[in-house]
């Protein structure tokens, strides 16, 4: 049975990938410091692990940890880590911005959820309301094989279906291809849209607009405007107003560079700042 060392297992993602490894194949041990994590880990009637008995067995070690303490926590635990293990991270940003500690004799292995879709073909209603994935909804994961035996990307990969399960598809890309889609995408570009939409729907409120009125109206054309730009109408398209609309608004709205965001150079910098830890 494959030995697994879950850090950070009290967390709010390790508290996800507990509740969908504790009963799975996998021989668990869960490592968990906090007074908060321990907490949650008790609610769940299990107990953690200390570093120093469950890193050494370990074949696989998870590291849910936050982005910023990866590099810490893996080069505090490198010396435990057994020749041949896989360590596996939850995001890029530690892969890409050069945070993992040097060894050539294990793996690193990186998976992130896509998250259930926002046109949800879920048959079962009340799966609808899991957003983030990893309880009912369907949703599809990213992987890549950072260093190691190629054979043992097929290991991370069954590995991180049961992490973020129920799972439809799994696509292979590199930890750059990963790390251009979060941060850059859909945190540096996607976050700031959404942000600005949220403000722009506010403005409106605050200029007299009713509120539930808004709301109805700016949802529902969120929709279809989603459903018109990602081709989810066969033959749908928007009127000829709109598209006069969308190129007044454009370049009012966006820089004219506003792509160099999606560009490996400029997301390096963003998984820099995010990864830099603030001394205050």
């Amino acid at each position: 049975m494959t030995k697994i060392a879950l850090v950070g297992a009290g967390g709010k993602m390790g508290c996800r990938l507990t509740d969908n490894l504790k009963d799975s194949p996998y021989e668990m041990a869960y490592i968990e410091i906090s007074t908060a994590g321990l907490e949650r880990l008790s609610l769940r009637g299990i107990n953690a692990t200390s570093a120093d008995e469950a890193i050494p067995r370990a074949d696989i070690i998870i590291l849910a940890v936050p982005d910023i303490f990866i590099g810490q926590v893996a080069s505090n635990l490198l010396p435990l880590i057994k020749a041949d293990a896989i360590v596996v991270t939850l995001d890029p940003a530690a892969a890409f911005g050069n945070h993992l500690p040097k060894r050539d004799d294990i793996t690193y292995f990186v998976s992130h959820p896509t998250h259930p879709s926002v046109f949800n073909w879920e048959a079962d209603k009340s799966r609808h309301f899991d957003y983030f994935g990893g309880i009912t909804a369907h949703q599809s994961i990213v992987c890549a094989l950072v260093q190691g035996p190629e054979a043992y990307y097929q290991i991370g990969e069954e590995l991180a279906k049961a992490m973020y399960a129920p799972v439809t598809r799994s696509h292979r890309i590199t930890v750059e291809q990963m790390a251009i889609l979060e941060p850059g995408l859909a945190e540096t570009f996607l976050g700031a849209v959404m942000f600005t939409m949220r403000e722009a729907m506010d403005e409106v409120i605050q200029m007299g607009l009713p509120k539930e009125a808004v709301f109805d109206f700016f949802m529902g054309h969120i929709n279809i405007d989603l459903a018109l730009c990602f081709d989810q109408i066969p033959g749908g398209v928007f009127s000829d107003a709109c598209y006069k609309a969308i190129q007044i608004g454009k370049p009012l709205i966006f820089k004219e560079d506003w792509k160099k965001v999606l560009y490996p150079e400029h997301v390096k910098y963003q998984v820099a700042e995010m990864t830099k830890i603030n001394h205050q």
